[in-house]
């Protein structure tokens, strides 16, 4: 498993709208011909104002990958998109963007709603087929899911551990009841880490979940899987002797954030 480059994506607005029912359309809030006095502006010409507070400490950054939930109207109160009325958020990296909606995730913190005003010039610029003028977006920002964990440098106190050395934590339960079994093929969400935070690949930045068989991945994994029920989420901290080996990079112990999806 390696990171594959990322599909360009100027963003997913333009693409989906068509998609989005009218009948189903979230009502445009009352500024959103133009920002309020009360909203904050930037440089750039991008103006936002926080709707709800967030929970979290850091903001995200250039290189991170992030999952929102936002809905996005023109001037004129429509609607053209919406994670929302979909019903499924959107995970992107926040380089990958128009610029104004990389620019505002920049400025949040997880748990945060924040209204953005977005410049035709940090939009899409006049391009033929997308929305034009200026953007308005609520947007919520989820999780940062290719982050570090602060627990990556050796498991907590409430890790299990295997005989073989597997240290695990369930983070979501699920709702599952079936084990996998190597002769499995299964179908995952992960990001993977080395201890000193750099992550080397990861399916939640490519946004698309893997299937591969349970009997042909590194040990570690096909162990860790096999405790796992659908639906679960797990952490495995997977020493070097159940990964590669030492034979190639990434060497050492290797973290996951493992998903499990679906058993086929």
């Amino acid at each position: 498993m390696r990171l594959a480059c990322f599909t360009l994506l100027l963003f997913v607005a333009a693409v989906v709208a068509a998609q989005t029912p009218s009948s189903s359309s979230i009502p445009a809030p009352s500024d959103v011909a133009a920002p309020p006095a009360d909203a904050s502006k930037t440089a750039s010409g991008l103006a936002t104002k926080v709707i709800k507070p967030g929970t979290g400490k850091d903001h995200p950054g250039k290189e991170d990958v992030v999952t929102v939930d936002y809905t996005g109207w023109t001037t004129d109160g429509k609607m053209f998109d919406s994670s929302v009325v979909r019903g499924k958020p959107l995970t992107l990296p926040v380089n990958r963007v128009i610029p104004g909606f990389g620019e505002g995730i920049q400025l949040m913190v997880a748990g945060e709603t924040r209204r953005l005003w977005i410049p035709e010039s940090l939009a899409y610029k006049g391009e033929k087929g997308k929305p034009a003028g200026m953007l308005v977006f609520d947007v919520t920002l989820i999780d940062m899911p290719t982050r570090a964990p602060a627990d990556l440098k050796k498991p907590p106190h409430d890790a299990k551990w295997t005989v073989s050395g597997l240290a695990y934590k369930v983070l979501t339960p699920g709702t599952g009841k079936r084990h996998p079994k190597s002769v499995d093929e299964v179908t995952v969400h992960y990001t993977g880490w080395t201890t000193d935070g750099k992550m080397f690949d990861s399916s939640v930045a490519r946004g698309q979940p893997l299937t591969f068989p349970l009997g042909q991945v590194i040990p570690g994994w096909t162990e860790g899987l096999e405790l796992m029920v659908e639906g679960e989420k797990m952490r495995f901290w997977i020493p070097q002797d159940l990964a590669y080996k030492g034979k190639q990079p990434p060497y050492g112990t290797l973290v996951f954030d493992v998903e499990l999806i679906k058993i086929q």
